[in-house]
């Protein structure tokens, strides 16, 4: 039996792995909750606003909490300790919203990427998905999810690259389809 939607619990759901599609997958959630009336926010880790869906979602849909906790960065040649300590402002910022619970749904795109770079513990991100509010909906994004983080969640899709035009073509990030 299907639950009310008033009474649906929130659940906690990981896009992982090498493949492209992590970010568009949780936006996609993000404009199909926000469709039904959910109050959604996107935090970014690691990023800046210069992505299309972050424009678009500015522009079109202010209804929409969108921060942006990095900055314009090569991913290739690595971060600086000015990189770690936004997404620690941003960690902390992400604490204080999910003890608020005013949100249904919580986006933390490339958190995962923080971890691994040891700039987030992992116990800190359990630890927020623990505290999660019931009925807020967790969306956590990014390469090498942590095996912890991976038990915890209730749903789990890795996206696996088969072929991509970076290697195959030798092209570089495309404005309006990569970024």
């Amino acid at each position: 039996m299907a639950l009310d939607s008033d009474k649906q619990p929130g659940l906690v759901q990981v896009y992982t792995g090498k493949g492209k599609g992590k970010t568009t997958a949780a936006f996609g959630q993000a404009l199909r909750a926000y469709g039904h009336g959910f109050k959604v926010g996107i935090f970014l880790f690691l990023k800046d606003s210069a992505s299309g869906e972050v424009k678009a979602v500015k522009d079109f849909l202010p209804g929409i909490d969108v921060r942006c906790f990095g900055r314009t960065v090569d991913w290739r040649k690595g971060f600086t300790f000015e990189d770690k300590k936004l997404v620690l402002k941003g960690v902390q910022i992400t604490k204080s919203v999910v003890e608020k619970g005013e949100l249904d749904m919580l986006i933390l795109d490339e958190i995962c990427v923080a971890v691994e770079l040891g700039f987030v513990e992992e116990k800190e991100l359990l630890d927020i998905i623990k505290a999660k509010p019931a009925h807020m909906e967790i969306i956590i994004t990014g390469r090498n999810a942590p095996k912890a983080v991976v038990e915890n969640a209730h749903l789990v899709t890795e996206m696996r690259e088969v072929k991509h035009p970076f290697k195959s073509l030798c092209i570089k990030a495309r404005k309006g389809i990569e970024y």
